[in-house]
This record gives structure tokens, C-alpha cells and sequence, in this order.
């Protein structure tokens, strides 16, 4: 294994059971995933990007100073393999860190990110004075592979290289951030893991794969598995990329941006409630926003959402969305409730009451299966992004709850 430093960047009830085969990111069939129904029922997620996350949050509340970035570095895990089977020569983990570690190394927090967000996803929740205070804790914000920093397709060489990367899942994620954490910095234990969207999904899977490993977790706007719903909503917003004959099956000289913009119009209908866009709380988005038409606003978001983004990369990190559950890790049997049973450790739930990425029925469902758990559903019209903070009602709800979660013995 290998750490170094980065370059800092200038930048966001019936059952069911869901199988899959490993694949190519760039293949334009649907992932072969087989829903079988037995006896009961998924700033970026999806988030939105980070940028717009990060908007959201700028929006929802002024600093009186921007704070530096986290101090960037990255770790390279050699010949890591994969669960499709396949293995990645040189498997690189991007991550950033705020504060120190102290002498009893029982202050880190570990922080998974979202849908293509960078290590800065969670500044919005940082600070000093707040729940999570660089002054005493030692925060790692860690970057999902298929972001364009962490290993992806747009930057692995062949045979691994574009579409031939292959479908990387929560699990091959925490298990890689898990050896970056006791190989290259030297923690065997958390005294949280804190996750948003994607980052949610993560923060269940270590406390089913890792039960003693983090004494806490916490999840907003994210649920332990992509429900029926959500694998639907993915693949049509990951059709919308296919279809664009740019794409030429992921082997694209330029990145097809019909298809990009196409997808990210299909992500912001579902990004916020119908009331939000009832009351036209878009204007509240940003100070230029405040006049614009609805036309105006999406037509804007449209073309901006996905912007830069890498097709290939956002595709990859879609599957990984897409396949996840927590009931699909070994010793489970493809059971979401026996794996969540399992879970040991508390647990703050936090679902936005209008989040149509993961709806509040799934996580009022999956709450029943946690024994320690605290379900605090976020009061919002905002959507997915409230998990977020994308209001400051939103921001201080989670503030609060979250402060409260970790004071408690």
C-alpha cells in the first residue's frame, strides 16, 4: 500500500431480493439485476452533484469566514479485488482529513461521501463549535471510487480503462477505506461513521460488515438498501446517458453531453418534493435564482447539473447505488432484515420526510429491523437535499440531533 498527499482540488412490506453479476459500466443494457418478490417490499442520492449540494448549503446558511480545505491525501491498495471477481491493479483511495488525531486515538470520524462528491462533501456539517469540531475530533471525508479522483474509469488504464472498468459496490468501497484506515493511518476503531445519501448507505454497511469497528452511525437521506423503486429511477436516468450516440457504448472520443444534461434533467425532477417546486422555493436556491422563471431554473439546472462530469464515471457510481444491500453481504442470505438486525451499535436515522431518492417508507421500514435506533425524520419540503442541510431549518435539525446523538454515553 502507498499514502501520499494530493493536490489539493479547486472545486459535489414484501421482501424482496435483489441479485447481480458483475459488468462493464459502459454496456447499454440494463444491469442484470433480478428483483424476485418472496414476502415483503433506493450541495448528490442520489444527491445531486456536489456543486449543488454545496450551493444548497451556501445558500441555506451564511459563514462568517470560508475555512480551508481538508488536507488532501490518497492511498493505493495493490491488486485489490474485487466482489464481481475482477481485480484492480492499483486501487487508489482519495480522502481528506480535518483535525488530529489524539494520543488515545478515540476521536476519528469517518465521513463516506455522496454521489461524485470530493472530500470537502461535508463542509456544510464541519466546523468549530459544531457537532463535528475539528478542534476535537480527527474527521476523514473519504471519496467513492468512480468520483474521477478515487480509482474510476476515466482515470484507470487498460484493460480497465472507460466501459471495461467494472461495477464497483458499498461493500468493495468500505472494505477499501477499512485498509486505509488501519493500514495507512493507523485507526482500528471510530468513534462515529456519519453519512449522507450515498455516504448513508455506506455508514449502515460498515456497521453490518465491521459490527465493533465505530461505536456510532449515523444516516441522513439514505437507506441500507436501493429498494425496487430506486433501481428503476437509476436506470432510466442511466438510459438517458446511453442513448445519446456519442456515447458509442462508453468508448466516446468527447463526452456525450446530450446525454449528460438529458440525465441530469431526469435527476432534478426527483431531487426535491412536488411541494417545493409548488412554491417555488427555487428561487431560495441562490440570489439570481430569486427571479427566475421555473423555465429559467431548469433549463439552467439542466445544463449545469452534470456539468464537466465524466459519463462513465457517473454511470459507475449509479450501479454501485444501484446494487447496494446491506442483506447481500456474506452470512446474511440476501436478507435486509437479518443484516440490520445484526447491527449492534445505535443509530440516528435521519430520512427526509420528502425524499423521493429514499423515501421515508423505506427507512421507517428498515427502522423496525435496528434494535438501537433513534428515527428522527427531517421535517423539509427540500427533498433529498435536506439530509444535507439545504434550509437552515434543515441544517439545524441535523445539528441538533446529531449533537445530542454523540454527547450521549
Amino acid at each position: 500500500m502507498l499514502i501520499t498527499g494530493l493536490p489539493a482540488s479547486p472545486c459535489c412490506v414484501g421482501r424482496t431480493n435483489a441479485t447481480w453479476e458483475a459488468a462493464r459500466v459502459g454496456s447499454s443494457a440494463p444491469m442484470s439485476i433480478q428483483v424476485r418478490s418472496a414476502s415483503r417490499v433506493s450541495l448528490a442520492l442520489l444527491l445531486m452533484p456536489l456543486a449543488l449540494c454545496a450551493l444548497l448549503a451556501s445558500v441555506a446558511r451564511a459563514e462568517p469566514d470560508k475555512k480551508p480545505g481538508p488536507v488532501p491525501g490518497s492511498f493505493t491498495i495493490e491488486n485489490f479485488r474485487l466482489e464481481g471477481g475482477v481485480t484492480l491493479p492499483k486501487a487508489i483511495v482519495v480522502y481528506g482529513t480535518y483535525g488530529k488525531l489524539n494520543a488515545a486515538k478515540d476521536n476519528a470520524v469517518l465521513l463516506p461521501s455522496h454521489y461524485m462528491a470530493q472530500s470537502d462533501g461535508y463542509d456544510w456539517l464541519i466546523g468549530e463549535g459544531r457537532a463535528l469540531d475539528p478542534k476535537k475530533h480527527f474527521l476523514i471525508m473519504t471519496e467513492l471510487f468512480g468520483n474521477g479522483r478515487s480509482s474510476s474509469p476515466s482515470n484507470t488504464p487498460e484493460p480497465l480503462h472507460g466501459p471495461r472498468f467494472p461495477v464497483t459496490t458499498i461493500r468493495d468501497n468500505v472494505e477499501a477505506v477499512r485498509r486505509l484506515l488501519e493500514d495507512g493511518l493507523g485507526i482500528h476503531h471510530l468513534k462515529a461513521v456519519v453519512g449522507f445519501s450515498m455516504g448513508a448507505e455506506q455508514a449502515f454497511q460498515w456497521a453490518v460488515s465491521h459490527p465493533k469497528f465505530a461505536d456510532k452511525i449515523v444516516a441522513t437521506s439514505g437507506t441500507a438498501r436501493c429498494w425496487p423503486h430506486g433501481i428503476v429511477r437509476l436506470d432510466s436516468q442511466i438510459r438517458a446517458i446511453t442513448v445519446d450516440p456519442a456515447f458509442k457504448g462508453g468508448d466516446y472520443t468527447e463526452q456525450p453531453v446530450h446525454g449528460i444534461e438529458t440525465t441530469g434533467a431526469v435527476w432534478l425532477a426527483w431531487l426535491y418534493s412536488q411541494e417545493w417546486w409548488m412554491r417555488e422555493l427555487w428561487k431560495k436556491t441562490e440570489p439570481a435564482a430569486a427571479t427566475m422563471t421555473l423555465a429559467q431554473f431548469t433549463e439552467k439546472q439542466t445544463k449545469e447539473f452534470f456539468a464537466g462530469a465524466d459519463a462513465n464515471n457517473l454511470i459507475l457510481q449509479m450501479r454501485t447505488w444501484q446494487v447496494h444491500d446491506v442483506g447481500t453481504t456474506p452470512g446474511f442470505d440476501g436478507s435486509t432484515e437479518k443484516a440490520l438486525r445484526s447491527i449492534s451499535v445505535p443509530v440516528l436515522y435521519m430520512p427526509s420526510e420528502t425524499d423521493l431518492y429514499f423515501p421515508l417508507g423505506d427507512a421507517r421500514q428498515e427502522s423496525k429491523w435496528i434494535r438501537k435506533v433513534t428515527l428522527a425524520p427531517i421535517p423539509s419540503l427540500w427533498g433529498h437535499p435536506a439530509g444535507a442541510g439545504a434550509s437552515p431549518e434543515d441544517l439545524a435539525f441535523i445539528e441538533r440531533k446529531l449533537r445530542a446523538f454523540l454527547a450521549t454515553p
